[in-house]
């Protein structure tokens, strides 16, 4: 079976983490893309996501964790040259690298656009060449900066016939899944906390999605507590009786912890249930499991109906802002009507 050409829109972190779990790529050049090592625009330019993948370390060319076959990185693009001709040697030399992001999306199959910590203000523009041209596009979270620009995505979607997906590691991350599975032990769920990636909307967007996985969508409204050294997102389900009935509290700044660790509890009628992730460390799992659904679309040539949850995290995002502007509960704005777009 032919492999899935990828287009590589923005070479940072989440394009070599994403990178070397579908395709092949050197492990040498992965763990030491320039010598000596300096500085770069994205961590991995100084081989730091090379730990995560192989933590064998009496063998770093093997891989201890998942991957995905089927697929093979021939275009790539960065607005900083450089990171584009690296990610191309680390990837064996085979992907072109393109002048445009706009070439990413000629003669391939699938366009992944990247985006390890910016707003999704882009994606739109970044997106747009790819789909116009048909091709099934992978989105980065946050899927957009805003539910208008995430209906525009949808839109030329569907007007060119061109499946589009987006979804948070974290989402789908086998870890949180299993202790979702757990949430029976609890008895009915009054309340969770979480501890969040910060306040922008690259970090937000993983707690919202844990958020949903465990108890579902359905958030009524956000509200933000601040004070000087911290700042806290209130998730309201309303009175919906499947749903925690005092809420979900995000605790977004906590400061420093290893790889990006998460922690979760939820506190029930007949006891409670803790778990903590390490972080990058797990997140390879979660990342594959997007990468198998991504093949899939590009099979099917089909939306994944999640998407439909995915425009609610964006929705959860805009109240955000908007509560933390006004100190008071905003009302999650509501997507379905977009959900046409993924059925």
């Amino acid at each position: 079976m032919a492999l899935i050409r990828v287009g590589l829109i923005r070479c940072d972190t989440h394009g070599l983490w994403f990178g070397p779990l579908m395709a092949d790529h050197d492990p040498l050049l992965f763990q030491r893309p320039r010598l000596p090592v300096r500085g770069g625009q994205y961590s991995w330019m100084r081989g730091g996501l090379h730990q995560f993948f192989y933590t064998n370390y009496h063998d770093v060319l093997k891989m201890t964790v998942p991957s995905v076959e089927g697929f093979e990185i021939t275009r790539v693009w960065d607005e900083h040259r450089e990171a584009a001709e690296l990610a191309a040697t680390v990837f064996l030399g085979k992907p072109q690298v393109c002048e445009t992001f706009a070439e990413v999306s000629d003669d391939v199959d699938l366009v992944f656009v990247a985006d390890c910590n910016n707003d999704g203000s882009d994606h739109l523009e970044l997106a747009t060449p790819g789909l116009e041209k048909g091709v099934p596009t992978f989105v980065d979270k946050p899927f957009a900066d805003s539910i208008a620009s995430a209906a525009a995505i949808l839109e030329l979607s569907r007007k060119h016939n061109a499946p589009v997906y987006s979804q948070s590691i974290c989402r789908v991350e086998p870890a949180f899944v299993l202790f979702r599975n757990r949430l029976p032990e609890v008895g009915v769920a009054n309340f969770a906390t979480l501890h969040g990636y910060g306040t922008a909307p690259a970090g937000l967007v993983h707690t919202v999605s844990i958020t949903q996985l465990l108890f579902g969508p359905g958030i009524k409204t956000v509200q933000v507590l601040e004070a000087e050294r911290h700042c806290a997102v209130y998730l309201d389900y309303g009175d919906r009786p499947d749903r925690p009935r005092h809420g979900v509290m995000i605790n977004c700044d906590v400061g420093e912890r290893p790889f990006t660790g998460m922690t979760v509890t939820v506190i029930g009628t007949v006891s409670q249930i803790h778990t903590t992730v390490l972080g990058d460390y797990a997140y390879a799992h979660g990342t594959c499991e997007i990468i198998k659904t991504i093949r899939d679309m590009v099979s099917s040539r089909e939306t994944p109906a999640s998407m439909g949850e995915v425009l609610e995290t964006i929705a959860v995002i805009e109240a955000f802002k908007k509560a933390r502007e006004t100190g008071a509960a905003v009302a999650v704005e509501d997507a379905s009507h977009l959900q046409q777009y993924t059925q």
